[in-house]
């Protein structure tokens, strides 16, 4: 990858991170306010501790982009609620995923509902993400997944990509997305530099966010990420970099899982970019 394109990358990086009681402090002590924050939600702890923590660090002045999933909005006038809410704290961008909430809390058992009624609300947000499976998704096939990236492309304005550990795969499925017609800016989703002990603690705990419950689906990819040795960010970036930096692939930055490592991921993000002189 060239030097150049991975300075953009770690530049533009978003950090995504639970809605813990400690995550407010670590953010501001951590987090340059440049960097956008994603609030993950979870169908055990609902929309409540996305929406207040999302809108407490947007008062302090950060760029916060909350999840909201489809199957955590028990009705329209939830939905109204959660709109005004984050649009009264000037929230301008929101993550948009299906969840994993079953049942459904309301009417919404996917994302492309709730991102038609969003647009019949009037389109609040600027920007809206949905999201990309490099890997296989355990509950629902790749075309499918792929054509459902087609199917929300006129109401949202990027894609996230899950959890990925393979170089190879994950270059195939930009460039089959992007052959099928996909066009919305992509971030790659990366974890970061997580310690394997603190991994294991946090995907015991089920429903804390999306991404550590991808992980406890895929046994042979966590065992991949949490073996000595078995996960680099760097090296998945750098054996990635032929299909990233493509303009084909329109990569438009990054998105890095925390874990709640919000430190540690800092800190590997500024060692980098003064390895790259940046």
């Amino acid at each position: 990858m060239s030097g150049e394109f991975f300075r953009e990358l770690l530049e533009g990086v978003r950090y995504e991170v639970l809605p813990a009681k400690t995550t407010e402090d670590k953010v501001l002590a951590e987090v340059p306010r440049g960097i956008a924050v994603t609030v993950t939600a979870s169908p055990v702890k609902g929309l409540e501790p996305t929406l207040d923590l999302a809108t407490r660090l947007a008062v302090h002045g950060h760029r916060v982009v909350p999840h909201v999933p489809a199957r955590l909005v028990r009705d329209d006038a939830h939905l109204k609620d959660v709109v005004d809410r984050l649009r009264g704290a000037g929230v301008d961008d929101v993550f948009v995923p299906a969840g994993d909430a079953d049942p459904p809390a309301g009417p919404y058992g996917s994302a492309l509902p709730l991102l038609r009624r969003l647009d019949e609300l009037g389109s609040p947000f600027s920007q809206v993400g949905i999201t990309g499976y490099p890997e296989s998704h355990p509950l629902i096939d790749d075309d499918r997944l792929v054509q459902a990236m087609w199917d929300k492309r006129t109401h949202a304005t990027y894609i996230v990509s899950n959890l990925c550990f393979d170089p190879v795969v994950l270059g195939g499925w930009v460039g089959r997305m992007r052959r099928r017609g996909v066009t919305l800016p992509l971030r790659i989703g990366v974890a970061g530099p997580v310690q394997r002990t603190k991994l294991l603690s946090m995907a015991a705990k089920i429903g804390v966010g999306e991404s550590t419950r991808f992980l406890t689906r895929h046994p042979s990819w966590f065992l991949r990420f949490a073996a000595p040795g078995g996960y680099s960010p760097n090296r998945l970036l750098a054996r990635s970099a032929g299909a990233l930096a493509a303009p084909s692939a329109g990569v438009a930055g990054l998105h890095v899982f925390t874990f709640n490592q919000i430190a540690e991921t800092e800190r590997w993000r500024r060692a980098l970019l003064d390895r790259l002189g940046g």
